[in-house]
């Protein structure tokens, strides 16, 4: 696959991905302060369907970053890969079994004090990840606002 090719995959994916998480964490908020338990149902049920597309652009936009930069990450690269392993492991322990388990108990009827406490962590979750993917665009945007210099005489 071309590099050009790469680049955009990467760009997409991880625009793709901070949409989605915004998505769910706007919903979630909305639904929560503004909505009855149908609605609150709806959005958990909705959220969980989805989850398999955020999972997919989070994983592509890993593979496409590992593709385009196969040296050991350093400085800023090293920066935006940490922030992906963070948000990998938040998304698997913590978002992931949440948006299973809120759409079920949701599904359920179960509105009680172990619901909203996981609602509150995969809020705070889902926020610490769209924080992060949302600094490595801004450093991806940066790092392709750079130019090479030349040292002509």
């Amino acid at each position: 696959m071309k590099p050009s090719t790469l680049k955009k995959a990467h760009k997409y994916a991880a625009v793709c991905a901070l949409l989605l998480i915004v998505t769910f964490f706007t919903s979630s908020v909305v639904a929560d302060l503004w909505g009855d338990l149908a609605m609150i149902t709806r959005v958990k049920q909705a959220i969980w369907a989805c989850v398999f597309l955020l999972v997919i652009a989070m994983m592509t936009t890993g593979i496409t970053a590992k593709k385009l930069y196969k040296a050991k990450p350093k400085g800023i690269f090293a920066k935006k890969e940490l922030r992906m392993k963070v948000a990998a492991v938040n998304g698997v322990i913590i978002l992931i079994p949440a948006a299973y388990f809120l759409a079920v108990w949701s599904a359920n009827g179960q509105f009680d004090q172990v619901f909203w406490t996981v609602q509150i962590i995969e809020l705070i979750a889902g926020f610490i990840n769209a924080v992060l993917i949302g600094l490595n665009i801004r450093d991806g945007i940066r790092l392709g606002q750079k130019r090479p210099t030349t040292n002509a005489v």
